[in-house]
This record gives structure tokens, C-alpha cells and sequence, in this order.
């Protein structure tokens, strides 16, 4: 059998032949361990509600499922569940569109000009560590609850982390690098976009993900203090109408539309990083 090796982290691998499926191939199967995992969960899940350790305010998989299905096909505050859904993913979005668009040049020309990193640096610092729920309450004197607010709250949470990973993504490229463009007789347009820009592209990548985990975050904060519609709406009625499929079915919906979305940014980055490295066993 050809083994998978690894030449300065990054691995190779090459065509394995077919094997006989034995106990221990079964048992050491990351699907089959995904699986079993997620099979676990539930049991539990259901198990805890069944017995009524929370008392009533935690329902149980099989009824959370029955109210979905139930908002697929009736309307809540207007519109069904797929309006719901598609107002929150809306909002990131817009949210996350604008706030990646302007963060990673941002970062980017901040690592490679040091004028730009002496103008732009402190006052970044000096909002970094602000989280982005405290600013729910000044985006509403400012835009009122409409779409704008959200929109805001969603941008300034997912600022944060693509600047930063831009920035730190050009700093972070190994000097050596830059020494071979110079002795190939490259000059500094070759160093950046040669060298810097495909170099840093897997951090700022990872940037993308984390903004973008930042932003369902924040479009729930949103929602959840002045909103008709989306997925935070569903689990602040289901809070005050005591309802727990309501809240745990809308907590299930965007942890499946982030997920959704994550993939997506996935397969853009293994688009546009073909060359990325990939270390097992980590």
C-alpha cells in the first residue's frame, strides 16, 4: 500500500490501493466517527428532554424537526421560513461583503506600507478590542431599527478579524521568499505579486471564515433587539412565547446556514489557493 508523506508540511498523496474492510478500518472511518458522533448528540439530546432535566424548556429533536417542517409551509409574522432565512443571510451578506472589501486592501497596504500602518494602526487598536454587541445600542440612536443597523453591526464585527488576518498574513511571509524573487532579478511589483499576495491569501482566507462566523453572530445580536423578520426574530418569539422548538429550531437553522456559508468560502479559497498546503494529522 502507498502510504500519504509529508515534504515540508505539505503532503502529497498518492493512489492507495483497495484494502478489505475489517472492524478496525470501520471503526478508525472519520465518516463513520463523524457519524456516530452526531448520532450520540441526539440520543442525549433526546434522552435529557425526555426526562425533563430542564423541565420544559427543552423540547425534543423529533419536535424541534415537526417545527420547522411546520414554518416551511405556514407563515410566521408575514412570510415563512424561508423568508425568515433568507433576511438573516441577506444581512450577512451585505454585512460581511462591505466590511471584506474594505478590511483585507486595508490590511494588505498596511503591511506593505509603513505610512499607511502609522496612520491606520492606532485608531484600529484602539476599536479591536470593542466587541460588537456594544455597539448595538449606538447603531440603533444612529440608523433607527431599520436594515441599516443590522447591516452596521454585522459590518463592524467582521471588520476585525479580515483586516487582521490580511495584516498579519503579509507579515507573516518568510524572508526567504522575497530573496529568491531578488536573486531571479524580480523587483518590489514582483515581490508583492508574486511572493506577498499568493503567500498571505491562506491567512486572509482564514479571516474570511472567522468574519464570517462573527457576522451570524451578530446578525443574531441584531435581530434579536429590533427586527420583524429572520432567524433571530423566530428565537426572541419562541423566548417570549415560551416556546422551545421555536428557539432551539431557529438556533439549528443558523448554525446550518453558517455552515452553509462556510463552505462556500472553502471552495472560493480552494479556487483561488490552489497552492495552499494541507499538514495532516494535526
Amino acid at each position: 500500500m502507498n502510504r500519504t508523506n509529508n515534504i515540508a508540511n505539505e503532503t502529497v498523496d498518492y493512489a492507495r490501493q483497495k484494502e478489505a474492510w475489517t472492524i478496525k478500518r470501520v471503526m478508525t472511518n472519520t465518516y463513520f466517527l463523524n457519524g456516530v458522533s452526531i448520532l450520540l448528540f441526539f440520543l442525549v439530546w433526546d434522552y435529557v428532554a425526555k426526562e425533563r432535566i430542564f423541565h420544559d424548556s427543552l423540547a425534543r429533536p423529533l419536535d424541534v424537526l415537526n417545527q420547522i417542517l411546520y414554518l416551511t409551509t405556514h407563515k410566521y409574522a408575514g412570510t415563512n421560513l424561508w423568508g425568515h432565512i433568507w433576511a438573516s443571510t441577506r444581512r450577512v451578506l451585505l454585512g460581511f461583503s462591505i466590511a471584506s472589501v474594505v478590511a483585507v486592501p486595508l490590511g494588505l497596504f498596511m503591511a506593505l506600507n509603513p505610512y499607511v500602518n502609522a496612520a491606520v494602526k492606532p485608531l484600529f487598536d484602539l476599536f479591536k478590542p470593542m466587541p460588537p454587541i456594544a455597539w448595538v445600542t449606538i447603531a440603533v440612536l444612529w440608523f433607527g431599527i431599520g436594515e441599516t443597523s443590522k447591516v452596521f453591526i454585522i459590518v463592524i464585527g467582521s471588520f476585525v478579524p479580515c483586516l487582521l488576518n490580511a495584516y498579519n498574513g503579509v507579515r507573516l511571509v518568510e524572508p526567504e521568499l522575497y530573496d529568491v524573487i531578488r536573486v531571479l532579478g524580480g523587483n518590489r511589483r514582483d515581490q508583492i505579486f508574486h511572493v506577498c499576495f499568493p503567500a498571505s491569501f491562506p491567512a486572509v482566507f482564514a479571516g474570511l471564515q472567522i468574519s464570517l462566523s462573527v457576522a451570524w453572530t451578530c446578525v443574531l445580536a441584531a435581530e434579536l433587539t429590533s427586527s420583524r423578520t429572520g432567524l433571530g426574530f423566530l428565537i426572541k418569539r419562541g423566548m417570549d412565547t415560551y416556546k422551545p422548538t421555536l428557539v432551539l429550531g431557529g438556533m439549528f437553522l443558523i448554525a446550518a446556514a453558517a455552515w452553509l456559508t462556510s463552505q462556500l468560502v472553502s471552495l472560493l479559497e480552494k479556487w483561488l489557493c490552489p497552492w495552499k498546503r494541507h499538514i495532516e494529522n494535526l
